[in-house]
């Protein structure tokens, strides 16, 4: 055999299993991209949803959207997008909510049992008293509520709170941050 031909002969195995191995790189490379964009979509979109919270049959909430996208990422990321409004009633163990939470967008982590809303996120506990915000964050586990935004508390009387951030639970007896009043004294504002 000359010896080109066998050089030839020699060296097409090594070239053939190197397109081979070159053609499965970019094949994984692609399966690799296309799980990563599916991660990022929905896994599940749902209109008109009236969704029933609760720990042990006692009634913790019960929340509207119009719209939600439920998206699983197989970790604790996993979570509900309401992104046409939310309104979440609150309860604590008796059928009379004790409080409610609307925003213009929400989400649900069901792994850590927390719901964040936000933009335009307007919290009435029972007596009357309005919370707004930008965010608020609802533990459900501790019925612990908090924001690290700006919020201002509006009592039924006119009284004004404003702080940098505060907690509550329940919407009750809330501590604020950096805050300043107004209160009205025999029907004047003092602050």
């Amino acid at each position: 055999m000359p010896g080109g031909l066998k050089n030839c002969l020699l060296y097409t195995p090594v070239v053939i299993i190197g397109l081979f191995i070159s053609a499965c790189e970019n094949d994984l490379n692609k399966v690799r991209a296309i799980a990563a964009a599916d991660a990022t979509k929905p896994i599940q979109r749902t209109t008109g949803v009236d969704m029933i919270l609760n720990d042990s049959s006692v009634l913790k909430a019960r929340l509207l959207t119009p719209l939600l996208y439920e998206y699983d990422t197989k970790d604790s990321t996993a979570h509900k997008f309401m992104p046409k409004g939310v309104k979440v009633l609150l309860f604590n163990g008796t059928t009379n909510p004790e409080g409610t939470v609307t925003a213009d967008t929400g989400y649900y982590y069901d792994a850590k049992e927390m719901a964040k809303f936000k933009h335009n996120v307007v919290a009435i506990n029972d007596e009357g008293t309005k919370y707004q915000s930008e965010e608020l964050i609802w533990d459900r586990k501790t019925n612990k509520i908090y924001s690290n935004k700006k919020v201002l508390m509006t009592k039924p009387t006119g009284d004004q709170m404003e702080g940098t951030s505060f907690e509550s639970i329940g919407l009750k007896n809330p501590v604020f941050q950096n805050a300043t009043a107004v209160i009205h004294v025999n029907g004047e504002e003092a602050q």
